[in-house]
């Protein structure tokens, strides 16, 4: 089947989600969250394949994380699918309405985007996660992963398609769209056969595609997330979140790639910050003033401080001040997610005000960055722009709104 002809069934399925009551959507979904665990050993099974020529391949150990599936994971998948379904369906709300004074009456009302185009990198939960999203959103789904991920990808898309069809709806709302680097450019190309394009993945893809496609982009950013350790912080509450938001996930995009240490309270918490991170594994690259507190930093060479590490690697630097933190944070921020820990509370709402982010956090893990733990179920990815989504996209985020006007005749003078 060619793309052409997979975005075409895709349009007709859209049509039919967009008037598909939230009961069915939601028997769906139950449907496809069954139908994958019940194929758990055909998707391990591929999944395992994947891995395999992954680590053959030379791949890095943050993709083969992101890459491998595991039965806890593969149970995740199909909880946030359940989750999914236990949410509001956001399709049909009244975002606003009013009466004008002829008595005509206006609502603005969510309705589905239409089809959703993702192309993302080797991570196969973000299949079942996208997937379920756009269908609970009214939205037919066509999903481009990695070659890395496409054994994967079609066993977990087959046991979608499965729940699909058991409960009545088009398989064709949810696709695995295969080929090489030219079908990638096709759907950047396929202005008015896709709505909208998402790309999620590293900086690379996103760039390619923010620069290269005709097709609206929601552009999900990279995370060069900083933590900022103010003068007035509660030091042992600083290292425990620290920690946290480097190690506990270090190949996702919300994890800390950046410390900053106020000069005040550097010789008291540096010791013992770089003494825990040490022994959890993580590898400091510091200025010359965190060089002085432990032989164990490497020097950060001029471009650490402005990207991803995705691994157990920390970049780390002494300011002077609280401003002097939010001018690092602003030349190097990717508008993610920033932290700041302090119990001043008029310097958190500096720092809140000042910094450019998606989110800003005050005393907590940059790990809470996440639809799942907002509430919104599965997400389809942190969007660092700011249009027409900016954070985590649950379900509103996967729709737009039409004007609804009615009247008994009233015309215009």
């Amino acid at each position: 089947m060619t793309f052409v002809e997979q975005a075409a069934a895709a349009r007709l399925a859209a049509r039919d989600l967009a008037v598909t009551s939230r009961a069915t959507k939601d028997a769906a979904l139950h449907a496809m969250a069954d139908a994958l665990l019940a194929a758990a050993a055909e998707v391990l099974a591929a999944n395992a394949v994947d891995v395999a020529a992954a680590r053959a391949a030379g791949t890095g150990e943050a993709i083969i994380d992101r890459l491998t599936l595991n039965p806890d994971r593969l149970a995740a998948m199909a909880d946030g699918l359940r989750a999914l379904a236990a949410l509001p369906d956001p399709v049909g709300d009244v975002v606003r309405g009013w009466t004008l004074p002829n008595g005509v009456r206006i609502r603005q009302v969510r309705v589905p985007l239409g089809v959703v185009g993702i192309i993302y990198e080797a991570r196969p939960n973000v299949t079942a996660d996208a997937a379920g999203i756009c269908l609970k959103s009214g939205n037919a789904a066509l999903l481009r992963g990695s070659s890395s991920a496409v054994n994967s990808n079609r066993a977990v898309i087959a046991a979608l398609q499965q729940g699909l069809a058991g409960v009545g709806l088009p398989a064709s709302a949810v696709q695995l769209v295969e080929g090489d680097r030219s079908v990638t450019t096709e759907m950047m190309n396929a202005r008015g056969a896709l709505d909208v394009l998402i790309p999620r993945g590293g900086a690379g893809l996103i760039n390619a595609v923010v620069e290269g496609s005709k097709v609206p982009v929601i552009e999900t950013g990279t995370g060069n997330c900083h933590l900022y350790v103010d003068a007035a912080a509660d030091l042992q509450q600083a290292l425990a979140i620290l920690l946290n938001a480097k190690t506990q996930k270090p190949s996702a995009c919300n994890a800390v790639e950046t410390l900053l240490v106020h000069r005040a309270v550097a010789a008291e918490f540096l010791p013992s910050a770089l003494a825990v991170l040490a022994a959890a594994g993580v590898t400091v690259h510091g200025s010359p003033a965190v060089q002085a507190y432990s032989s164990a930093v490497v020097p950060a060479g001029p471009d650490e401080f402005d990207g991803e590490y995705l691994s157990l690697d920390l970049a780390a630097e002494v300011v002077d001040s609280l401003d002097a933190a939010i001018e690092h944070v602003r030349a190097h921020t990717t508008g993610h997610s920033e932290t700041i820990v302090t119990d001043d509370r008029r310097a958190a709402d500096r720092f809140v005000a000042a910094v450019d982010a998606a989110v800003v956090l005050v005393n907590a893990s940059s790990r809470f960055v996440d639809g799942g733990e907002f509430g919104f179920g599965a997400e389809i990815g942190i969007s660092s722009q700011k249009l027409h989504a900016r954070g985590p996209m649950g379900l509103p985020e996967m729709t737009s709104t039409t004007y609804v006007v009615e009247g008994e005749g009233q015309l215009r003078g």
